[in-house]
């Protein structure tokens, strides 16, 4: 290669949804609608938790740092991608490529990790309640969550690191919506082969062992349900599982279709609507399949809400309380 045609690439083009210009408005709506759902609904479930005591369990210790990483997930992705429907030249630096992809990395990788943490939960609480508190303990809990947010900065940190062992001389241009590492492979003059070895071995190794684990927990979960004698409870009892497990497999389906599949960073073009799984509509589902269905937060939710408008009244009469004595002084 001529030094002339070997200039290194230190700057990408997001190519995104360009090739539906005619879409462009109403994709951006949509995606900014998914965007502002997504945050509020995560957010506002993170900080009920906190607030509410009740909610100091391993279940909602699970399903609130959940929903901090939907909410980190949704912060890596869209903001840029709701940029780029309006922005001329659509560009994103080398480095703002790589955080972009570890904050994604971290967020799916403790994903993996405290959605089967949460399949463990719920089989102990149906299938051992007696045994709950010593099975999972508080303890246990904040061991089991802090090992998701140590997995999913060692997982990124790895691809991040190999990532500086190649370099970019071919074509500028991403034929994604945000900076995935598979599209970037292809545009390096270094051979990635073991930076694709390595994406390989790590998410199999993560997607088969958290799926083993909420598999073998719903198993039980279902056997258990299925032995019950109230038909009224058992049909409550599936169908929430059944809401709980379509969220799960869509969720790892989508990694595992983009992830692990022969050939995924040849076939690039299949991979945006997948990713859109997990990236929007996984962390925009979550709060509400997780939470919406729950009576413990819907009260908890009813609560705080009440307390609200009660602090709103106190202020306002305080407010004409003090406004008159003033006049009248």
């Amino acid at each position: 290669m001529t030094e002339d045609n070997y200039s290194l690439t230190t700057e990408f083009i997001l190519i995104g949804f360009t090739d539906h210009p005619k879409l462009k408005t109403v994709l951006f709506v949509v995606f900014l609608t998914i965007y502002l759902v997504t945050m509020v609904g995560n957010l506002g479930l993170v900080a009920l938790i906190l607030m509410e005591r009740r909610l100091h369990t391993p279940m909602y210790i699970f399903l609130g740092n959940l929903a901090l990483m939907d909410s980190c997930c949704a912060c890596a992705i869209t903001p840029k991608m709701l940029e780029n429907f309006f922005s001329k030249d659509r560009m994103i630096s080398l480095y703002e490529c790589m955080a972009q992809f570890y904050f994604l990395c971290l967020a799916e990788t403790a994903d993996c990790f405290l959605l089967a943490a949460m399949a463990y939960d719920r089989y102990v609480a149906i299938c051992s309640p007696l045994q709950y508190h010593t099975l999972m303990s508080k303890k246990l809990c904040l061991q089991m969550t802090a090992g998701a947010y140590i997995a999913g900065n060692l997982h990124s940190m790895i691809h991040i690191v190999f990532l500086f062992r190649l370099t970019f001389c071919r074509s500028h241009q991403i034929n994604h919506f945000f900076c995935d590492v598979l599209p970037l492979f292809k545009l390096s003059c270094v051979d990635p082969y073991i930076n694709e070895l390595l994406i390989f071995i790590f998410s199999a190794s993560i997607l088969v062992f958290s799926i083993i684990i909420v598999i073998i927990s719903y198993l039980c979960i279902l056997f258990m349900i299925f032995r019950m004698k109230s038909k009224e409870g058992r049909g409550r009892a599936l169908s929430t599982c059944a809401s709980h497990f379509l969220s799960v497999s869509m969720f790892y389906g989508s990694l595992l279709f983009v992830y692990i599949r022969p050939n995924s960073v040849k076939e690039e073009d299949k991979d945006k609507p997948v990713a859109i799984f997990y990236t929007l509509v996984i962390p925009l589902l979550n709060p509400f399949i997780y939470s919406l269905r729950n009576k413990e937060v819907i009260n908890a939710m009813k609560r705080n809400i009440k307390n609200f408008n009660y602090l709103c009244q106190t202020s306002c009469k305080i407010s004409h309380h003090l406004y008159f004595s003033y006049v009248s002084s």
